[in-house]
């Protein structure tokens, strides 16, 4: 049986680096309709907002396989912002680099590397016919003084990984995919639908 899953997500980049991450898995990973018009984000949790997302798109697919996913940058020293708010920490409208300027800005006065503490989040929520089912991938890391890299999107530039010594921007694609949040949370999901998952059940 051909295993796959509609993503519930309207991010053309969440979709590519999915897709990137499950490439050998003999796993399918399928856009969402585009006529899909998702209701706005209103969980406290990344966990909320990822079943919200999941819940929402089977409402309109039925027995189909979907996943949600809520990722976010939690930093220390702002008591977990921007959290559920990182796609929108500067406003309704903004991009990543607005998000970013508003982000160093805010830890202006941090001149410290313990005071820069983060961790990257990725909650994924698979709502299948059968069952929903929650998985978690973390990443810890600091942010930088400023933007380093091309690679990535969102935080990507200012994140510097735990140990590496290189930003999520700094580094290749396929690097960043054997050791980011994403990567994490999403080969959980593998693991759970190729060992315990069954859509015939």
């Amino acid at each position: 049986m051909k295993l796959n899953f509609y993503l519930a997500t309207k991010n053309p980049n969440k979709l590519r680096e999915v897709r990137q991450i499950l490439n050998d898995t003999g796993i399918s990973v399928l856009p969402c309709p585009g006529s899909v018009v998702f209701p706005e984000e209103t969980g406290k949790t990344f966990e909320e907002n990822a079943l919200m997302k999941a819940r929402y798109l089977k409402s309109i697919l039925g027995d189909e396989n979907v996943v949600g996913e809520d990722s976010g940058l939690s930093v220390e020293k702002l008591n977990g912002l921007p959290g559920v708010l990182s796609a929108r920490f500067a406003g309704g409208d903004c991009d990543d680099g607005e998000n970013i300027n508003k982000l160093l800005g805010l830890l202006r006065d941090c001149g410290n590397v313990e005071d820069r503490k983060a961790e990257f989040v990725t909650v994924v929520a698979f709502a299948g016919p059968m069952e929903e089912r929650i998985f978690r991938g973390t990443v810890k890391g600091f942010i930088t003084f400023s933007p380093r890299g091309n690679g990535g999107f969102g935080y990507d530039p200012v994140f510097e990984i735990h140990g590496k010594g290189k930003t999520f921007a700094e580094l290749s694609a396929v690097e960043k995919n054997k050791l980011s949040h994403r990567a994490v949370a999403f080969r959980k999901l593998v693991d759970y639908m190729i060992k315990g998952y069954n859509k015939q059940i």
